[in-house]
């Protein structure tokens, strides 16, 4: 059997075609092995292969090298599907670059919002005399259909009633086969959208026909003409969501937190309103401590496992001992009647529940084919957690640095501790039992918005907790003597220190960013839509030292820090000597410590000579501090730790710890003593220097550094893909994500542009998404009274209000807030559940700071936030439910 590859495509000089398939002949799936085209002229290239008959589906791709450069197309490769009784087949192809609509391309709309039922599909078999079309087509509504309509009768004569429709099964790629000899050898056709039913005209092609010519086709060919874009007129999509964290959720079958399945009931509320996403935040698990602190969830033990406090007990089973079932059922009454969620109380309960259900059905559950099929597909991490969850219980800590012989991950050992003959596996198996249903249930709620038509929308911590699975297990892909965080924003004034290691980028380099791409599939197997936690980091990350505690201690990595010689030909007259070392002054000691200083002096400085002094090394830096003063919580002994490391805050430069003799400029350098200290005209220096370094030096480096990582994980997945790009961002943010298209995210009293104070919702960006609060902030009900200059400005500037603005933010008010965001042009428009329902004084929680999830400033909050009323309350409310559709519907959502 013959197979013959044709594609246009306009080559440079040097430049060469190249062919790579999963067959023999193509080079078996190895890009060193792919065959260089035949070029006939005209950009016509062509390769023919023999294979024998019984040849199965391949997949293949094309690529242009030139040199050692290779161009590759799209990720989505072109398939071969083997027809009936053709003995030689024509794919005539199109190159694939990455479409313009990439967003439409991915499962958020394949899978979900345009979602099609296939209860028997179709596939497109081409066959001998036949030619088959195929087209991309992503942003047809699931009550819309493709026809081909053209220039001869077989295709309606130009009449769509008449024209044959195209199959939809390989959505977003549709497909029609016709007999060749019906269409004649060449014709003009165009790709028509209608309406399903009455095939009411919804859009034609825009530009010129297309024409086909085929004078040679034999009736023992199959031609394939795939690659085709629908060229149609622009079509926005504007959708609305929610974002609520699981473990707020409350419905009458709870356990006082949220669980999975109480997802459906949030779907259906969001069918009833209109909206179509739910974003949530992290799911996985975060039990290190067992105590409260483990409430945070960008602290995971494993990027993979989720946690368990989010799985339905009574969907597992129930106890067999009627009298603890009892005991159980009165105390998830008593827990799901708390405001707020009690995590200590309800994972102990959940925990204990599970152990005493696995010793009963344990066994048959994993000895079914449904577990033996999850521990296959899974155990590349599965086995890992759960050895590391038998060891932390068994060692009452996650540091696995105190576990003797298991310090260092050694696979074959945890193997054999793992294996069903060590007396450690029932501990370990208890793991696999509580994750394989968890997989069932959000497996369950996935399934169920798919059918809805509504996406989940996960969350990408940026970090992964010193202390996790995947630290353990890989500790090369991580700088572990480093942390991340946060230089200062409007969430914290000394920035933000999240004690996370920072990703050893080189070394995860090496094997294509294996660790992220298995991190990315698995997290799409329950979601179609993410959130990059802090996108910035992926161009360059805060990092600071093990010994620090503020996020003004940190500096950029990677970047290019100043050698004192550029420092010199910059004009600066740097000295180490106390321009990197903390610069104490004897004036301002008495402001810090007040009647304290002397007291201080004594304790914890060494006097330096001309008014200057020096922390003594019991001192020296920001960790020994905050170690010396562990517990202590009396006003003297936190004014002095606070004074403490604000002096150790007080350098101008900052040495680079990969390159010494190479610095920094401190992040707000110019509030530092030290700064004070220069001459007006080394200030000056001083200023043009740092606005270079934090907001011009970088910008083509860090852009660089962004697209060697993102495009792969971006294109790892068909995961719709979302950036939290607020903070101290670049100026070759914007352009990457563009570039990707990957979703910016728009908050209005956060705005991007400089010298603006709130920004202009109708100039956001298409690709984006918009909300008036995340979960780092407090809601518009809260921020209306956190400053009240602010909010009068706000009420006459933004919202055209004259007169005096309320004290408190009124149900009208928050309308109008919430309309303002449904109206910008964003692609989507995610509030949070707190701000939907604070347009109705009546439903709204009367105190606006219980509705608080996370206060970042705080590096040790509980997150605790519950719902106030049940989903199954909400579901009812009729009025407001109509209301807030309509209100959606208005926006063009």
């Amino acid at each position: 059997m013959k197979i013959t590859f044709e594609i246009y495509y306009h080559t440079r000089w040097g430049e060469s075609l190249m062919l790579s398939g999963e067959t023999e002949q193509l080079g078996s799936g190895d890009e060193s092995r792919a065959v260089v085209m035949d070029c006939r002229g005209g950009d016509l290239w062509s390769y023919t292969i023999e294979v024998p008959a019984t040849i199965a589906a391949f997949e293949y791709r094309y690529l242009v090298k030139s040199g050692d450069s290779v161009r590759r197309e799209w990720n989505r490769p072109h398939r071969f599907v083997p027809g009936q009784k053709a003995t030689e087949y024509r794919l005539l192809d199109r190159w694939r670059d990455t479409p313009a609509d990439l967003p439409f391309y991915s499962s958020a709309f394949t899978q979900g919002i345009f979602f099609r039922q296939h209860p028997q599909p179709q596939p497109g078999v081409p066959a001998a005399g036949t030619v088959t079309f195929k087209i991309f087509a992503p942003q047809l509504r699931p009550d819309e259909q493709l026809l081909l309509v053209g220039s001869v009768p077989a295709l309606g004569n130009w009449e769509p009633s008449q024209a044959p429709a195209l199959d939809d099964t390989d959505f977003p790629e549709w497909h029609l086969t016709l007999d060749a000899a019906q269409l004649g050898p060449s014709f003009e056709y165009k790709f028509v959208v209608v309406r399903t039913q009455q095939r009411e005209v919804v859009a034609w092609e825009t530009g010129a026909n297309r024409v086909y010519t085929d004078s040679e086709l034999s009736p023992s060919t199959a031609v394939v003409v795939s690659g085709l874009l629908f060229n149609g007129p622009e079509r926005p999509w504007k959708g609305a969501g929610t974002a609520i964290p699981v473990f707020s959720l409350r419905t009458d079958y709870g356990f006082g937190t949220g669980e999975f399945l109480d997802l459906k009931y949030l779907v259906d509320w969001a069918l009833r309103t209109g909206q179509s996403f739910i974003q949530l935040l992290p799911v996985n698990d975060t039990t290190l401590t067992g105590s409260w602190c483990d409430s945070y969830p960008y602290n995971a033990n494993s990027t993979f496992a989720l946690h368990p406090q989010y799985l339905r007990l009574s969907e597992v089973g129930r106890l067999s001992d009627e009298a603890r079932q009892a005991q159980f059922d009165a105390l998830q009454r008593e827990l799901n009647m708390q405001p707020d969620v009690d995590y200590e109380r309800v994972n102990r309960a959940k925990m204990e529940y599970l152990n005493l259900l696995f010793d009963e059905q344990g066994d048959d559950t994993l000895s079914s084919e449904g577990f033996k099929q999850f521990f296959k597909e899974n155990k590349f991490w599965l086995q890992p957690y759960a050895a590391f969850s038998s060891l932390r219980d068994r060692f009452k800590t996650a540091d696995f640095t105190r576990w003797g012989e298991f310090a260092s991950y050694d696979e074959s050992m945890i193997a054999d501790y793992c294996a069903v003959w060590s007396p450690w596996y029932r501990s370990v198996a208890l793991y696999y039992y509580i994750q394989y249903h968890l997989h069932l249930q959000l497996s369950e709620v996935r399934d169920y918005a798919h059918r809805a038509g509504v996406v989940l929308k996960g969350d990408i911590p940026i970090g992964i907790s010193r202390t996790s699975v995947d630290a353990w297990v890989n500790p090369d892909l991580f700088r572990m003597n480093c942390q991340a965080g946060a230089p200062p924003d409007d969430f914290s004034i000394e920035g933000q220190n999240w004690g996370f290691p920072t990703y050893d980028w080189e070394v995860m380099a090496r094997d294509g960013y294996a660790w992220w791409k298995a991190r990315l599939r698995h997290m799409s197997r329950y979601f179609d839509a993410y959130r990059i936690d802090h996108i910035l980091g992926f161009f360059r990350i805060w990092e600071i030292p093990l010994d620090a505690v503020h996020g003004l201690l940190g500096h950029f990595h990677s970047a290019m820090p100043l050698s004192p010689d550029e420092l010199a030909q910059k004009g600066f007259r740097f000295d180490a000597s106390w321009q990197t070392v903390p610069y104490v002054r004897e004036e301002s000691l008495h402001d810090i410590f007040g009647a304290y200083t002397d007291e201080v002096k004594t304790r914890f400085l060494v006097d330096k000579g001309n008014g200057r002094w020096d922390l003594n090394v019991m001192m020296d830096t920001q960790r020994k501090v905050v170690d010396y003063f562990s517990g202590a919580d009396d006003e003297m002994n936190v004014l002095i730790r606070d004074g403490l490391l604000k002096l150790l805050d007080e350098v101008l430069f900052l040495e680079d710890p990969d390159q010494p003799g190479y610095y920094h400029p401190r992040i707000m350098g110019n509030r530092t003593q030290a700064y004070q200290a220069l001459d007006d005209e080394q200030k000056a220096c001083f200023d043009r220097l740092y606005e270079d370094f934090f907001y011009w030096r970088h910008n083509d480096f860090w852009k660089a550094e962004a697209l060697r990582k993102l495009p792969v994980l971006v294109a790892s997945t068909d995961m719709l893909v979302c950036g939290e790009d607020l903070g101290m961002i670049p100026g070759c943010v914007p352009e990457v994500m563009k570039q990707l298209q990957i979703l910016s995210l728009e908050i209005q009293r956060m705005p991007k542009e400089w010298n603006c104070e709130f920004g202009d919702v109708s100039r956001y960006p298409v690709r984006s998404v918009c909300t008036t609060s995340t979960h780092d902030m407090s809601g518009i009900r809260g921020w209306w009274q956190e400053d009240p200059a602010r909010t009068q400005r706000y009420f006459n500037e933004v919202l055209g209000e004259s007169g005096q603005a309320p004290a408190t933010c009124e149900p009208w008010i928050c309308e109008r807030m919430v309309e303002l965001t449904l109206s910008a042009p964003s692609m989507l428009a995610i509030l949070p559940l707190q701000d939907w329902l604070s347009i109705d004084g009546r439903l709204r929680r009367k105190n606006p700071d219980e509705e608080r999830i996370n206060i970042p400033a705080c590096p040790h909050y509980y997150w605790r936030y519950r719902m106030h009323l049940s989903l199954e309350q909400l579901l009812a409310e009729g009025v407001f439910n109509t209301r807030l559709q309509e209100m959606i519907a208005r926006s063009g959502r």
